[in-house]
């Protein structure tokens, strides 16, 4: 059977490939006596969600409604309570009509949002490290793809000028995100400034993932929408998944400039209908009775960070401090780079060896070899038991 190049080009994404580790894990791990996993690969919490959410939802699901399709005009409500949170919750005013639409989880728009505005041979700028679909949907619309790395000696901070004024005249779009997964770092509010300034001085569409706005540790995460210029050619990505904690929920929605609102509405209507109004009714609920309930999160993901890096720096694994909840970003010991291990080879290994599953850095781009992440979803003393056992396998290696 014939498959098309641009499916070979997506190659196998990190976390696929980790499924099917897991469950390997799974299926032979009480044949072979080994301990149960402890999964910290994905930024899936344990945590639930606002009790008024799932209220919601339970409330709506017997509607006849909430059986239906769901079209843009029935997602009216949903754009509504997103306008009235954005100037509530930031201080600036959306359009709900013109500005605002719904989306099956952030990812689907950092996904989709290239095939709206791009152009096949198109180029566009992700940065490097970054989030899986980024690249994904680059490759997807056949860009050009060009990466702007972000070093760690450099606090993780975009180097605009580094590229050259031609180069910027040629790139029609780029994507980053603030706080930053995967290195759990923040960022500044300058850096989107900047990247805003650019992209009205070279029409470049910029677009900015940010399920993790309200779960900063430490400093004030940036947002799109505070940057002068967003309605020109700008778009944010906002998400329930982190903050509220319903990833299986699948909700989410842009704000942006409204041609490009236009163009992604435009593909959606191809692509997929909306998620069910009883859904919609929970995200209402998060964002008009719930809306504080991140902030109700920081201090586990604080505690949970702060244990977690003590009882790895004990042995000897020493990580940078992360500003944003929910990930450390490990750097791979320099006696795993001396023995031959890759961040790879070495997730591997962990899971094989101590059932403790952890994200392969170069998952995320050539930027991110050399690291792994870790998502801080279990208790503090679920995650302590894990780092023990990485303990006892990292002494009879070194």
């Amino acid at each position: 059977m014939v498959i098309s190049k641009r499916i070979e080009k997506l190659g196998s994404g990190v976390f696929d490939r980790n499924d099917h580790r897991k469950e390997l894990y799974r299926t032979t791990s009480s044949i072979q006596g080994k301990l149960p996993m402890v999964d910290l690969s994905l930024g899936s919490t344990d945590l639930s969600p606002p009790p008024v959410v799932l209220e919601a939802i339970a409330a709506a699901l017997t509607d006849p409604k909430s059986h239906s399709y769901c079209l843009h005009a029935s997602t009216s409500a949903f754009r509504e309570a997103v306008a009235f949170w954005a100037e509530s919750r930031f201080g600036v005013r959306v359009d709900p009509e013109r500005e605002v639409l719904l989306l099956v989880g952030s990812q689907e728009g950092t996904a989709h949002l290239p095939l709206a505005v791009l152009d096949p041979g198109d180029s566009a700028l992700i940065m490097d490290p970054s989030y899986p679909s980024h690249l994904g949907g680059m490759v997807l619309a056949d860009a050009n793809i060009h990466c702007l790395r972000l070093r760690h000696e450099e606090d993780w901070r975009p180097d605009f000028q580094s590229l050259s004024q031609n180069d910027w005249d040629q790139i029609k779009m780029m994507v980053c995100g603030f706080p930053h997964n995967p290195t759990a770092q923040v960022g500044h509010q300058s850096w989107l400034d900047e990247a805003m300034s650019i992209g009205i001085q070279h029409q470049v569409v910029v677009a900015h993932d940010n399920p993790y706005v309200d779960l900063a540790l430490d400093g004030e995460a940036p947002l799109l929408l505070h940057s002068e210029g967003w309605r020109e050619c700008g778009i944010e990505f906002f998400s329930f998944s982190k903050g509220w904690c319903m990833g299986g929920f699948r909700l989410a929605f842009a704000i942006g400039a409204e041609p490009l609102i236009k163009a992604l509405r435009q593909l959606k209507a191809v692509v997929d209908f909306n998620q069910s109004l009883a859904l919609q009714k929970g995200g209402i609920a998060a964002l008009s009775h719930a809306a504080n309930w991140p902030k109700n999160l920081l201090g586990i993901y604080r505690k949970r960070r702060d244990r977690t890096l003590q009882v790895l720096n004990d042995i000897g694994w020493h990580t940078p401090v992360p500003s944003m909840a929910l990930y450390l970003w490990l750097p791979l010991p320099e006696w795993a780079k001396d023995q031959g291990y890759t961040d790879e080879t070495l997730a591997i290994e962990l899971l094989d060896e101590t059932g403790i599953a952890l994200t392969p850095g170069s998952g995320f781009g050539l930027g991110g070899r050399n690291w792994l992440r870790l998502a801080l979803v279990r208790s503090s003393e679920d995650l302590e038991e894990a780092i023990g056992r990485i303990s006892l396998w990292w002494d009879a290696k070194i």
